[in-house]
């Protein structure tokens, strides 16, 4: 298979919740391959070190200060990266995460499990990526074209105990990104392409404590984790970017609905 099929060279990629540490890395991986990127999120200096980085290496990236649940918002931060880049190819939805109240600890059960904050992962996880997603088609439509990336889980298909808020939140991204890739492809062609990412078990400040003790040792989660890991280990953000320049490149030009896990094998384990 020729290496030009895997090129991203100066495709224009948005990316929210790009000063997370996985937007982040994702980020530096496409800007490494020539990509231009857009990082845009609620807190924009969470990428600062990326954004030396770029000005050291010569890459092209910008970031942008929004609110993916905000539609106006939105489609105003949209608009400011087409007059920036003229145009934008691909949108990873990156945004997303989790909260205590969503979250059943050690010694509680579902019925201790906030609401309002079980709603807030919900519209964080599922609406943050409906919401931009909205926000970028009618541009794509008019370029005929649009390669959308969302962030499922491993909890989306198996769901996790104690996570209820965001298993059920992941699940939907699920759903929605088969539907979005039949509907767009059915009703505008080919060039519309939605697939998701399944990340396995990377640490970020989300899970950290879930999965870490304050001395850095495991938990007993973080334990299981790695005993159904068939590579014994968590992932590094790194090891996310050679699938996702599949997926944005062309050599992945016929794939569309896929959820693709990333995830030392922990979804193929029985755990016998």
């Amino acid at each position: 298979m020729e290496s030009s099929l895997f090129n991203v060279e100066d495709k224009v990629i948005a990316i929210t919740g790009g000063g997370g540490i996985l937007g982040n890395a994702m980020a530096e991986a496409l800007a490494g391959a020539g990509a231009k990127i857009a990082l845009l999120d609620r807190d924009p200096n969470g990428a600062d070190t990326l954004l030396s980085k770029a000005q050291q290496n010569g890459w092209t990236v910008k970031a942008y200060k929004t609110d993916v649940l905000d539609e106006q918002i939105i489609k105003k931060t949209f608009d400011e990266v087409i007059t920036d880049f003229q145009k934008v190819d691909v949108l990873i939805n990156a945004a997303g995460g989790n909260m205590p109240g969503a979250t059943v600890g050690p010694d509680q059960s579902v019925l201790d499990l906030s609401i309002s904050e079980i709603r807030k992962v919900l519209e964080l996880n599922y609406l943050g990526t409906v919401i931009p997603t909205q926000a970028l088609l009618t541009h794509m439509i008019e370029n005929k074209a649009g390669n959308i990336i969302n962030i499922s889980s491993m909890s989306a298909q198996t769901p996790l105990t104690r996570v209820m808020g965001y298993s059920s939140s992941k699940a939907a991204i699920d759903n929605y990104t088969k539907w979005m890739a039949v509907e767009l492809a059915g009703k505008f062609g080919e060039g519309f392409r939605v697939n998701a990412l399944a990340p396995g078990f990377f640490l970020t400040k989300q899970n950290e404590a879930l999965l870490t003790q304050a001395d850095g040792s495991l938990t007993d989660r973080g334990r299981t984790i790695i005993e159904h890991t068939p590579f014994k280990r968590f992932g590094t953000p790194g090891e996310l970017a050679g699938t996702l320049i599949w997926l944005i490149s062309d050599a992945s030009k016929f794939v569309t609905g896929a959820i693709v896990p990333i995830d030392g094998g922990f979804n193929a384990f029985s755990g016998v």
